[in-house]
């Protein structure tokens, strides 16, 4: 399946994942939310945001973005915030 038929993924989101190497939305689910955000974010989108993560974990669990729940929206922000607080 491509990345852009995903939920809450479309075709920018697929084109940077595909420049680190992420060709599939199988691919994606094997990497995982966070190592796939920290791969965009180092090689290519250092202003990747939040709610690009959020995006990338609603995708793997196929559910939109606004159902994930609030203790992994938690985790999420968690690493959000410690990446950009370096």
């Amino acid at each position: 399946m491509k990345i852009s038929d995903m939920k809450n993924l479309g075709s920018v989101n697929e084109e940077k994942l595909n420049s680190v190497g992420v060709k599939s939305a199988e691919e994606l689910q094997v990497l995982g939310t966070e190592k796939a955000y920290l791969l965009v974010k180092d090689l290519i989108d250092d202003d990747a945001c939040l709610h690009f993560l959020y995006a990338l974990e609603g995708a793997i669990q196929n559910i939109p973005k606004k159902n994930i729940s609030a203790k992994r929206k938690e985790e999420l922000r968690a690493l959000y915030q410690h990446v950009k607080n370096g």
